[in-house]
């Protein structure tokens, strides 16, 4: 029988999920901003910047040299496994997360208080 490889490349969040927390914390974030803190290309950024508008989580207006990010409220998670819910909590969360810490070595396992 074959033991399987750690799979290691995976996250949580996904880059859209981060974007849009990033774009809601700062409507006028630079796509090189983002790109730099996602740890992704610009072309990435902007590709998924595309996917967002194209879904109604964002739109974007221009502000003189810069584009003005809104994030539209009441949008609900696209897939059926998480129902019908807002997707405005989980955004809200990721956003009032402090930006971008460099990664620390893995976390101590969890062990539950004695009682």
């Amino acid at each position: 029988m074959e033991t399987a490889e750690p799979r290691t490349n995976w996250t949580f969040v996904t880059n859209h999920a981060r974007i849009l927390a990033m774009l809601l914390r700062d409507p006028e974030v630079r796509m090189r901003d983002i790109a730099e803190a996602c740890q992704i290309t610009e072309r990435a950024v902007r590709a998924v910047i595309t996917d967002l508008e194209s879904a109604g989580y964002l739109t974007r207006a221009r502000h003189g040299r810069r584009n003005h990010y809104h994030v539209t409220d009441g949008t609900l998670f696209r897939h059926p496994a998480e129902g019908p819910h807002e997707i405005g909590h989980l955004i809200r969360l990721l956003a009032d997360l402090e930006p971008s810490r460099p990664p620390t070595a893995h976390p101590a396992p969890y062990t539950a208080p004695r009682l």
